[in-house]
């Protein structure tokens, strides 16, 4: 049976939800992030909490009026439109994706807009001062965690098609499980294809020296870890 005891409309429990959206956004972004995945920690934790302003403010407004059932309509065109304006920020870099922490921020801050506006000021100040911790600290607990992950990106270049099967080879003797390897041909005389490749290593290799393994291989003129 699921506790209902944290559905009671008080102060403490709403400090609660927004706590505990905090830690499983967080454990969603990180592991997330250690993979190497899009939507890291401070995206995920932006739109948790955003999503549980949405509700809080929901029975904040079945608390405040109870017989309106259709006070809630402007709210929920105002959080479905703002996911466009969101939409704008996110760029598409090559094959990585930026801006989905800025878009998330913009349609939580859209959702404490609306808390403030009907009076849900308290529950606003509230959320807002989470967020901006989750925020800042998350770095610090990436930074600690990443270390020991095993997912790598790594972007290389190299100077022809035998490279690219050289490089390919030796993920596979080294035992690698390839999440995605994307290639881009070169678009002009002079250049090399590039690689951009998410692996995870076997626990007992050493990272350092598995990437200078990659840069001895003919034909490799350089790889970086992203």
């Amino acid at each position: 049976m699921f506790t209902t005891r944290f559905s009671e409309w008080t102060l403490q429990n709403i400090f609660i939800r927004m706590i505990v959206s905090l830690v499983i956004g967080i454990v969603i972004g990180i592991d997330r992030g250690a993979k190497r995945r899009g939507g890291g920690a401070r995206t995920t934790i932006t739109v948790c909490l955003g999503a549980s302003m949405v509700m809080l403010l929901e029975q904040y407004l079945e608390e405040l009026y109870p017989e309106r059932l259709d006070i809630s309509r402007i709210a929920a065109q105002v959080i479905s439109g703002v996911g466009f304006l969101g939409a704008g920020s996110i760029l598409v870099s090559g094959h990585q994706i930026k801006g989905l922490t800025s878009a998330a921020s913009i349609w939580t801050c859209a959702c404490i807009g609306l808390a403030v506006g009907i009076g849900f000021v308290d529950g606003a100040a509230f959320l807002t001062a989470i967020w901006l911790v989750g925020v800042h600290l998350v770095p610090y607990i990436e930074e600690r965690i990443y270390k020991h992950s095993r997912y790598m990106t790594l972007y290389v270049e190299v100077e022809d098609g035998k490279a690219i099967t050289n490089v390919s080879r030796q993920l596979k003797e080294n035992n690698c499980f390839v999440d995605s390897f994307y290639v881009d041909k070169p678009k002009a005389k002079g250049q090399h294809f590039q690689i951009v490749v998410t692996l995870r290593i076997q626990r007992k290799m050493n990272r350092e020296e598995f990437l200078r393994s990659l840069q001895r291989l003919k034909g490799v003129m350089s790889v970086d870890e992203i």
